[in-house]
Formats: C-alpha cells, structure tokens, sequence
C-alpha cells in the first residue's frame, strides 16, 4: 500500500445477480470477501497473500454485500458479477481540517503472560470482562456488552490519536456493532469487530495520510482498518 497511485472503488452486485452466484465466489465471511476482492486484479492465486495488498469495508446493500476498497491497482470485473465504479484517490489533508470519520477495526490489548509465556492479544471486550471478573458479578451489576464495546473502543480509539496524526472529538466517538468470527482451519483465526465513527480534527497531515492509504489496526486483510472520512 506505498506510493502512488492509489483507487477508491465502490464494489456492488450487479442487478440481477443473486446470493447463490455470490457464494460460488468462496465463503463469504470476512475470508472469503477477501478472496472474492482479489478476483478483481490481475494477480495469479499463487500470487496472493493474506498480506493488507488492498483495504476494504462491507457493508450490507439489501442481502448482498457492497464493497469499499482501496487499492494501488485498479480493480476490475473478470466474473460479470459486479459494478465497479472507482476514482483516484489522493488525500488533501491540511492542519485543522475536520472530518467525519468511519472505520472498522479488530481492536486489541497486549496482555503479558504468566512467567515463561509470550504476551498476547485480547480483543477489548473480552479483556474488559476479564479484568473485572464480570462472570461472577451480580448480574444487575453487570455492565452490558454494549458498553464494553463503547468504553474499550474508545479508549483504543484515543490511545491513537497521536500516531495518527489527530484529535478526536470525544464527544462524538461512537463504539457499535462488536461481533465475533471464528475460522476453524488447520490455522484457527478467531477475530473480533467493532465499528467507530465520529468527528476529528488533522494535527499531521503526513501522518494521518499515511493511515488513509496503510489503514488502522490489525486484521486489514479481513475488511478491518480502512478509514473512510468526509469534510464536515
């Protein structure tokens, strides 16, 4: 994802082309769309990798999936399944812009193991639970996991900012629809999603450009990490 050019596509079934056509693409979970994406570029399958070689975001277009990418190659459709409708993307990113923002992360903490054990990862719900034992809270006392998600998205989410490049708008920082996927494989993937939108203000526009092109996060290779934004 270095360099230029770069395309923002908006990737939509045809009319006309129905799930079942779709599926025959491969699984469509977040895998599978990931395989299905690289169908749209000229790359040998011996070629491709589960490497971030393009962002992407779906979204939910009546029961079929709808695609924002963005890729150093043109995309293009090879099977006649879908519509593509791309365009140059070139950031003009300036201090004390303000922009909406939209981006699905796997957001994690890195946890110390016990002695002798490598760290690892826990998605932030999860985490959350763990360290206050909720299984064994009251359950009256229990915080939902709708506000799991909105504090520990939003503490990931700020504990960024500076890396980015940004300031968020605390105000306006938004934490949903965290849900869990799993991938029972000879290599288990097991990955955990949360959607954050809200407001923000440009602090280094290097930086910042750099994470609309890189994206944000872990798992970019399963539709997490694009940063969609618009001037507000």
């Amino acid at each position: 994802m270095n360099g230029e050019p770069h395309w923002l596509s908006r990737v939509t079934a045809r009319p006309g082309v129905n799930y079942r056509q779709l599926v025959d693409l491969g699984a469509l979970d977040p895998y599978g769309q990931h395989q299905a994406l690289w169908k749209l570029f000229d790359v040998a399958k011996e070629d491709r990798t589960d490497r971030a070689e393009f962002l992407f975001r779906t979204e939910n277009k009546g029961h079929l999936p709808a695609f924002y990418l963005l890729s150093q190659r043109q995309p293009s459709d090879h099977v006649g399944l879908w519509d593509i409708e791309s365009k140059p993307y070139q950031p003009d990113i300036q201090v004390g812009n303000r922009l909406a923002f939209k981006l699905r992360v796997n957001p994690v903490v890195t946890r110390a193991g016990e002695a002798g054990s490598r760290s690892k990862r826990h998605d932030v719900v999860m985490d959350a639970k763990h360290q206050m034992n909720w299984k064994n809270m009251p359950e009256g006392q229990r915080p939902t996991l709708a506000c799991l998600a909105q504090k520990g998205g939003e503490t990931w989410l700020l504990a960024r900012a500076e890396r980015l490049g940004c300031k968020f708008d605390d105000a306006t920082v938004r934490a949903d629809g965290y849900c869990t996927w799993r991938k029972h494989s000879a290599k288990s993937i097991k990955l955990s999603m949360l959607d954050l939108e809200g407001c923000l203000t440009i602090v280094d526009p290097a930086r910042f450009t750099d994470a609309l092109l890189k994206g944000v996060g872990p798992a970019k290779g399963f539709g997490c990490g694009l940063l969609l934004v618009r001037r507000v």
